[in-house]
């Protein structure tokens, strides 16, 4: 089987064939789909069937729970026991948005969409072509990002036919995403609640809204040991088929040390890959250099990101060189998946006195 096509201009959709996909979600078939974050791979929230397709088909662990898309803020109530007030807030703020809300559901929701959870992750997109396709499948959408497990999650519809076109029924083309990264996962079962996953919308934002947040443990550098309280963040995501490596320290000192690395390689008859920035891919000397984006404007570089561990897989390097990106806003959010894409190797420069 292969995955029809079709594009979808999202500033006038076209309903007959958002209806056609919608049918497909309704017998209990898959549909790729764009979001603001990455493109998801969407099946019936309520069906335990499709839920099972959607794991077969990314090869995704079963107890890594799938996320439940909704387009109207009613459809929430009729699948969760209770929406705390301050997930209420939150939603009145960021929904629909790059954010997912982790709620105590009721038996609506099957188990095999949670991953045997008692608990169901909730999120409204802020898309138009992916809500007017919630709505046109039945109102609740299960949707993970579109690729294959463990690899880098799609943000063109050519990525999700690269991993997923024989295995699915249709992929909804709606361009390039806009964020490039997932959502931030709040969980609102816990007395505070909880970010499980960083992303976009960060914890001051959160906070601003709110009050107290913590951040799950498992996420903070110090607390690597520490597994993360969310299923899906216990397994490798987002990484290329060369070994990644994160080089850290003075900017100055990481380019010589990346282009040592880079002229090492290339000696021994290897091709590297390096992930720079607009700001100083100039600086390298040897390798693939790609720019991952304006330290500046550090959305592209989180837009981008996956687009460039994914051209280094089909250049077929050996391995691949990243820069750290410790950015003031989204820096936690791109490095969670860096690390990951890494399997946390990350080459620390000495400063010039600690020589």
């Amino acid at each position: 089987m292969k995955a029809k096509i079709i594009t979808i201009d999202s500033r006038n959709i076209n309903r007959k064939e958002i209806k056609q996909a919608g049918e497909i979600l309704k017998k209990g078939g898959l549909v790729a789909f764009p979001t603001e974050t990455v493109y998801g791979l969407g099946g019936n929230a309520l069906d335990a069937r499709a839920s099972g397709k959607i794991y077969q088909a990314k090869g995704r662990p079963s107890d890594n729970p799938l996320i439940v898309h909704i387009a109207d803020m009613d459809h929430l109530e009729s699948i969760v026991q209770e929406i705390p007030e301050k997930a209420k807030i939150l939603a009145e703020k960021y929904w629909p948005g790059p954010l997912t809300m982790i709620f105590t559901k009721n038996e609506k929701v099957p188990l095999e969409t949670t991953g045997g959870l008692d608990s169901v992750a909730v999120r409204m997109p802020n898309h138009p072509a992916a809500l007017a396709l919630i709505e046109a499948g039945g109102g609740y959408v299960a949707a993970p990002s579109a690729n294959r497990s463990g690899r880098p999650s799609p943000t063109t519809a050519a990525h999700v036919a690269e991993d997923l076109g024989e295995n699915i029924d249709m992929i909804i083309d709606g361009g390039m995403v806009g964020i490039g990264i997932e959502s931030t996962i709040v969980d609102f079962t816990e007395e505070v609640p909880t970010i499980l996953r960083p992303g976009y919308i960060t914890q001051e934002m959160i906070a601003e809204c709110i009050g107290q947040v913590n951040m799950d443990k498992g996420l903070i550098p110090e607390n690597e040991h520490v597994r993360p309280k969310a299923p899906g963040m216990k397994y490798r995501h987002y990484a290329p088929k060369a070994p990644l490596a994160i080089v850290e320290g003075e900017e100055n000192r990481v380019i010589h040390t990346i282009n040592h690395l880079a002229a090492k390689a290339q000696a021994e008859g290897r091709q590297v890959g390096i992930i720079a920035t607009d700001e100083s891919m100039d600086q390298y000397r040897g390798g693939i250099v790609k720019s991952i984006g304006k330290r500046e404007e550090e959305e592209t570089i989180a837009l981008h990101l996956y687009e460039v561990l994914r051209q280094f897989d089909q250049l077929a390097v050996s391995s691949i060189y990243s820069e750290a990106f410790h950015t003031p806003k989204m820096g936690q959010a791109i490095m969670n998946r860096l690390l990951k894409a890494a399997g946390h190797t990350v080459i620390t420069v000495p400063e010039q006195n600690e020589e």
